[in-house]
């Protein structure tokens, strides 16, 4: 089974078969089924070729875009204090962290050798 994501309600067996019997008596919109798939048109036969390029072009691909600058994971060792107060300002804390530590290299040059 694949991870759910949190919050999400698993129906009861009572609720699936009622959500299964008024998709049944649904005539307009039924369950799709292995032979509809099997009889179904796919799109890139369907739609001449310079239709079809432009509509897969239009796809945009899933999740965060990719940032034109990296993170690198780190793991550091911070003061309790330190770190409920960055997170007590709410979603976006570890961003507000690289920001603070930025400032701070910019007013600390560090020396190297």
């Amino acid at each position: 089974m694949p991870k759910l994501k949190s919050g999400t309600i698993i129906p009861t067996p009572d609720e699936a078969d009622a959500i299964k019997a008024g998709i049944a008596a649904d005539q307009d919109n039924s369950e799709l089924t292995k032979q509809w798939f099997d009889k179904a048109t796919p799109a890139s036969e369907l739609f001449a070729p310079a239709t079809y390029t432009a509509l897969v072009a239009m796809k945009r691909p899933r999740g965060r875009p990719k940032a034109t600058e990296t993170k690198v994971f780190t793991a550091i060792r911070l003061d309790a204090d330190l770190l409920d107060a960055f997170k007590a300002t709410g979603k976006g804390w570890q961003t507000r962290v690289n920001a603070a530590l930025r400032e701070y290299v910019a007013e600390h040059p560090i020396r190297r050798g």
